[in-house]
């Protein structure tokens, strides 16, 4: 998966929902005209029971969240005056139902404040997440209530309990344990104070990155400074520029979209340093954006909490919860890659600084050299230009075939509902059904960016798979957010292969929450280790480049003439070209992740500094930096990939092993697609990862394929 994406960080935002409550807020209070006002605080009376997004404004949140703490505080109330032995129907069971509306008014805070945020939502994070934080410390270090679940885990042989109800008793025992529920008070309190830090830290965090993407703006007004540049790409910019009052000029700015074509195409080098210096700087400017003190002291805290609770650092603390299960395991997985490699990425700069001397370029190549003369280098050895291949990826063909490959694949079918009405215009929502017609879940998309949007690409949920405590199935509501490049007044929105394949992956991610089939939310969907939560996205993604598929929807925007064999051979032929640098600069931020959650931060040594000798001490060679630099690295600082940003590769074995399984058979076999969909896309947490594939697969993944597939071998 990993080529130059930033994705699907955002997707475990939703897990800060399925969070505990405690001990009664000091403001918990509502009035009842504030009660009857509030769409939170009734069942919502849309379509399929989605969010009423429409009727939502900001001044609703934060008494639903204090609504919603207080109604939690009570069910704990209610478990812990429960003068019967704890067993798992009178302490799991109430455990795992409870908080209905904090989990509500979350769901929609949250993944807002990531997709469609503005001052007073983030005002409004920064003022509910303390209180959000303490919510949590008051259930997870509730001594009474652990030491009912502690009985449960205990007394387990004796309950007579399935493999799922044993698994969500395993995960409740352990997040108490691992929340400080062993710990004395002083220890205690202690955590509390770092996991109120920390809450807010990673907020600030989260907001100066967006803040440092929306305050740069390239502006050119002599066309001679376009030269390179793809007529689309300009035409993008020049209505970028009409659209923030500029007339004649072309804007570029930090999305993805914008910033990514532009080093690739533009000839002007002083302007393509200009533009990396500026996207490589995000949040390293010394200003009050500055994130190198918020990486120093989040680095600090996480490390004194694993100390708090027995463990040698962050990275340990976290991996204990993963497929790799140490640090040690990562780091040797890492090495086993890293070689092969940088081998191969300075093969590549060797060529580009070849190419760089017939320009008369008399330097060495720069950062901001890389992805131009790698552009040249390919269309010189391929003849593939990617603005020949875009006018066969609008985005409405590649959606219309990720649809017809569910519906190969799984018999899923896909309804436009137009009456259900999303927090933007662009976000649309489609009912997901089985072959026949039987409800699965609905699916919501918002495809481009804006100043509101993080960037990257992410999957969510407004509301997991479960079976509620009354006995009724309840469908997923799920959400693929993404960053792609925009319409324009002359054509479709045209995606470069990199978002064709974005798109394959989120789906992925989506099609892992609208399939779960599982009794409690805890083990539902996407609620799996992070170095396994990849596996059903990144699959999707081989798929995409598949000349037998491709010719189903890659098809011309105008014309809609398929795309020609010539042109598929040319993408398979350059399919590795590349992957040195992506690899490369991929294993770096990995590395880069790791380092900082096992190794300490000196007091004299500046975030920079110590990110400059990591890198230095793996060997990276300085014409490319860490995909990630520290002071925006958003999936660890931000995210939920702290000590885990290697899961993307970790799981890359599994996806390409499991792709075999179809190359072996066909790719839309419909054997392997059930247990594909049974034992992987169905079962969310309620087996260990590595049982669930290997009842899929028949054995444990072999690496041989990921390393064919990168060119590596």
């Amino acid at each position: 998966m990993m080529k130059k994406k930033n994705i699907c960080f955002g997707m475990l935002l939703s897990s800060m929902i399925i969070v505990g409550c405690g001990e009664k807020e000091k403001e918990t209070s509502t009035s009842m005209e504030t009660v009857v006002d509030n769409p939170f605080f009734s069942e919502y009376d849309t379509p399929f029971g989605v969010p009423p997004f429409a009727l939502i404004s900001e001044e609703h949140y934060k008494p639903a969240f204090l609504e919603g703490m207080q109604q939690q505080m009570a069910e704990i109330d209610a478990i812990l005056a429960n003068e019967e032995e704890p067993t798992f129907e009178n302490t799991i069971l109430p455990l795992e139902y409870s908080g209905d509306l904090l989990k509500r008014v979350s769901s929609v805070f949250y993944n807002l404040n990531s997709a469609h945020t503005n001052d007073n939502i983030q005002g409004l994070a920064n003022e509910i997440a303390p209180l959000y934080s303490a919510h949590s410390d008051n259930i997870n270090l509730n001594q009474k209530l652990f030491e009912r679940v502690k009985f449960v885990w205990e007394n387990r042989e004796n309950a007579d309990l399935n493999n799922e109800q044993l698994r969500l008793l395993e995960k409740k025992y352990v997040a108490f344990v691992r929340s400080g529920a062993n710990l004395n008070e002083t220890e205690k309190q202690l955590l509390r104070e770092i996991n109120e830090r920390t809450s807010l830290l990673t907020l600030q965090f989260g907001q100066n990155v967006l803040a440092e993407t929306n305050d740069f703006k390239l502006l050119i007004t002599a066309e001679e400074d376009l030269e390179g540049l793809p007529i689309s790409l300009r035409t993008a910019a020049q209505e970028e520029a009409v659209a923030a009052g500029h007339e004649n000029t072309w804007l570029f700015t930090l999305n993805n979209p914008s910033v990514m074509p532009f080093l690739q195409y533009a000839a002007n080098r002083e302007l393509r340093k200009q533009i990396w210096n500026a996207y490589q700087l995000r949040g390293n400017n010394g200003d009050e954006k500055d994130n190198s003190f918020i990486v120093r002291e989040l680095v600090n805290l996480r490390k004194e909490k694993a100390l708090l609770l027995g463990y040698d650092n962050h990275a340990a603390f976290k991996l204990e919860q993963s497929m790799a299960g140490s640090p040690e395991e990562v780091m040797t997985f890492l090495n086993q890659l890293w070689k092969p490699a940088l081998a191969k990425a300075k093969n590549e700069r060797d060529e580009i600084a070849k190419m760089m001397k017939q320009d008369e370029v008399n330097e060495a190549p720069q950062p901001y050299d890389w992805r131009y003369y790698a552009e040249r280098i390919r269309k010189a050895k391929f003849d593939l230009d990617e603005d020949e291949v875009k006018p066969y990826f609008s985005l409405d063909n590649v959606q219309k075939g990720i649809f017809d490959l569910c519906d190969r694949l799984f018999g899923l079918q896909f309804e436009r509902r137009s009456e259900i009405i999303g927090y933007h215009e662009e976000m649309v929502a489609y009912e997901v059904k089985e072959k026949d017609g039987s409800h699965v879940g609905i699916l919501f998309m918002d495809f481009h960016p804006r100043p509101s949007k993080r960037g990257g690409a992410w999957m969510t949920s407004y509301r997991s798979q479960s079976i509620n405590k009354n006995g009724d199935f309840v469908a997923p509501v799920i959400s693929i957010v993404c960053n792609f490049t925009k319409p324009t007044a002359s054509q479709p929105a045209l995606l470069t292969f990199d978002e064709v394949e974005t798109f394959f992956h989120e789906f992925g991610h989506a099609l892992h929450g609208l399939l779960s089939n599982v009794t409690y939310p805890s083990l539902a969907g996407t609620n799996v280790y992070t170095d396994f939560v990849e596996l059903p996205s990144q699959i999707m993604e081989n798929w995409a480049a598949e000349p037998e598929f491709l010719k189903t929807y890659a098809m011309h925007y105008e014309t809609g003439e398929v795309i020609p064999d010539a042109l598929i051979e040319k993408l398979i032929k350059s399919g590795t070209f590349g992957q040195g640098f992506a690899t490369t600069e991929y294993l770096a931020a990995s590395f880069l992740d790791m380092f900082y959650h096992t190794m300490d931060l000196k007091d004299e040594q500046s975030v920079e500094d110590f990110e400059t000798e990591k890198m230095k001490e793996i060997g990276l060679i300085k014409e490319i930096i860490p995909r990630y630099r520290s002071t925006y690295f958003s999936h660890i600082f931000a995210g939920g990939y702290s000590a885990g940003y290697y899961s993307y590769i970790w799981s890359g074995v599994l996806d390409t092993d499991a792709f075999e399984a179809f190359k072996e058979t066909s790719l839309f076999d419909q054997e392997t697609a059930l247990s594909f969909r049974t034992n992987i896309l169905e079962a969310g947490s309620t087996y260990e990862p590595m049982d669930l594939y290997v009842k899929f697969r028949g054995r444990k993944p072999v690496i041989e394929p990921l390393l064919r597939k990168r060119g590596l071998k």
